[in-house]
């Protein structure tokens, strides 16, 4: 429910050109919240300690073996060994624990960033008098109320009802090294990169599969980070740009 949220905010910036001049720093900071929360979360989900958390954590962690001239040693420190074992489980809960602190802090330099540059508008127009402007309570207050309460009743129906119903059943085996799933699937919130990984099935020159693989998915996190620079369109708001809505 917390990605969901993320994805549906990410998605309504970029709709509006929120990302845009002069909200370069928000953005930024917003998207180092999304990288830290897809990292606590990864954290989080190998600790129940099944065999989608285990098998996650190898194919995960061995990704970065892809890294040039420091892969392999990474590997091996991030584990604490050769495998997957009792040193990374300690290693990943002591880093989902504290990582979430870290996660509070950029929310506080996201709120400071966007009281400096101003919220934006669907019209994507720049604030020119305070005469243009609306108070925030009651008007924005009562939407988000809304909205929340709305949101609120979806999370608690799959709390009390559904509670598996995103779960992967293998998850309640405990972790067998010696039994591999026969497909190891993240959270549908991971999805997306797990399939950029599993899309390169050749090399290129002297780059393998994997590295090609690892290399496009870091990729596919970093041009969005780029996008205020990349975007050079007149217009904020694709309410006004039919093809970028496309």
């Amino acid at each position: 429910m917390f990605f969901l949220a993320a994805y549906i905010h990410i998605l309504r910036s970029i709709y509006y050109g929120s990302y845009k001049s002069p909200r370069e720093i928000t953005w930024i900071l917003g998207m180092l919240i999304y990288v830290t929360m897809i990292v606590t979360a990864f954290l989080g989900y190998t600790l129940p300690w099944g065999q989608m958390s285990f098998w996650g954590a190898t194919v995960i962690t061995s990704v970065l073996g892809a890294i040039p001239l420091v892969g392999e040693g990474l590997v091996s420190w991030i584990r604490g060994g050769g495998s997957i074992d009792q040193p990374t489980l300690n290693r990943f809960y002591s880093l989902h624990y504290l990582l979430p602190f870290v996660l509070t802090g950029l929310v506080v330099l996201h709120i400071w960033a966007l009281h400096e540059t101003k919220q934006g508008n669907p019209e994507g127009k720049e604030i020119q008098s305070p005469g243009e402007t609306f108070p925030f309570t009651p008007n924005a207050t009562i939407k988000d109320l809304f909205i929340t309460t709305l949101f609120l009743v979806l999370f608690a129906f799959f709390v009390f009802f559904l509670p598996h119903a995103f779960s992967e059943p293998d998850n309640s085996i405990p972790a067998n090294p010696l039994s591999t799933p026969s497909e190891i699937v993240p959270e549908w919130y991971l999805l997306p990169f797990y399939a950029i990984l599993r899309a390169f099935d050749f090399n290129i020159g002297p780059l393998d599969s994997k590295t090609l693989g690892v290399l496009a998915m870091f990729a596919s996190i970093a041009v969005p980070f780029a996008l205020p620079w990349l975007d050079a369109a007149q217009k904020r708001s694709m309410r006004y740009r039919p093809w970028a809505r496309r």
